[in-house]
């Protein structure tokens, strides 16, 4: 570790690499996490379920690589057909945990997310899997410093996306309809809105959200059967440190993880990165609590 961190500072361009490498992955968190932010805001669901859906939308492009089909047209495809899944899931399953108490989503989203592990596991193997582009790279600093073009042009999608869903959020009547839904269901009942469609219409554009995530980020980063997990800490994590809600806030938080994750895969080894997830989720927890202990005194 201590050698890492002098190469670091003896090459400072491989520093920027490890910069530039962190904030072009965070785009791919951000969008999984603006998803599971959305649910957890309008259902108050924590959907566990959130990786497997973005693993999903990667088989989906990858399946269209197979089949000789441009990689970039699975986007809208896995995007519609996740968000099938998620209505389906939501109408089936998840319909009956609104409401209830927030354990009884995470034992229902767990469960999906089993399920889900299992089918891809069979359908497309264990191997790691990743969408040939046949883009090129990008070169500085004498070659120190590299920037793969199909990074860039996920990075690109990704923020046209979020910027997409904000102004469906902000401006469509379906959206201003899950925002007062967010905010007060019995009143936006009262109103006239069909509280549950919202509650299934919310489910399922999260899903289509991680399906689209994932079909993009299958073009860049390699996607495995059973490494939907390591992305659901990931947004949760994202979502705990940002607030529900909060857009700006979530995208923050996304590139902020993905560059440390990028210096810690280095630093500590790339056998250690989920481990230092992992590790870093339990000191966001510990600090969230900490903090609402002392807010909680102060009021008192």
């Amino acid at each position: 570790m201590v050698s890492n961190l002098l190469i670091l500072y003896e090459a400072p361009p491989l520093a920027l690499q490890l910069l530039l490498d962190g904030i072009l992955i965070g785009a791919v968190f951000a969008l999984a996490a603006y998803g599971m932010a959305l649910v957890w805001g309008v259902t108050n669901i924590i959907n566990i379920a959130q990786g497997e859906f973005v693993m999903l939308g990667g088989f989906i492009a990858v399946a269209f690589a197979d089949h000789g089909l441009p990689p970039l047209f699975a986007v809208p495809v896995a995007a519609a057909a996740l968000y099938g899944l998620g209505w389906v899931l939501f109408q089936t399953l998840i319909v009956h945990v609104i409401g209830r108490d927030m354990f009884n989503s995470v034992l229902a989203t767990f469960g999906i997310a089993i399920v889900l592990q299992q089918l891809m596991g069979r359908v497309f193997g264990g191997a790691d899997r990743i969408v040939e582009s046949g883009l090129g790279t990008w070169s500085f600093f004498d070659g120190l410093v590299t920037v793969v073009q199909v990074k860039v042009l996920v990075f690109v999608y990704c923020l046209l996306l979020g910027v997409a869903l904000a102004l469906f959020l902000g401006r469509s009547r379906q959206g201003q309809a899950i925002r007062a839904t967010a905010q007060e269901p019995r009143a936006a009942s009262a109103l006239g809105i069909k509280t549950r469609q919202i509650y299934a219409m919310t489910y399922a554009l999260n899903a289509a959200i991680c399906g689209a995530a994932g079909a993009l980020a299958a073009n860049a980063y390699t996607i495995h059967a059973y490494s939907g997990l390591s992305y659901t800490i990931r947004s949760f994590m994202i979502v705990v440190v940002a607030g529900v809600g909060n857009l700006a806030g979530v995208a923050s938080a996304a590139m902020g993880l993905g560059v440390a994750e990028s210096f810690a895969g280095f630093i500590l080894g790339t056998q250690y990165q989920i481990a230092f997830v992992f590790g870093l989720l339990v000191a966001v927890l510990v600090f969230r609590n900490w903090r609402l202990g002392r807010q909680r005194r102060t009021l008192q």
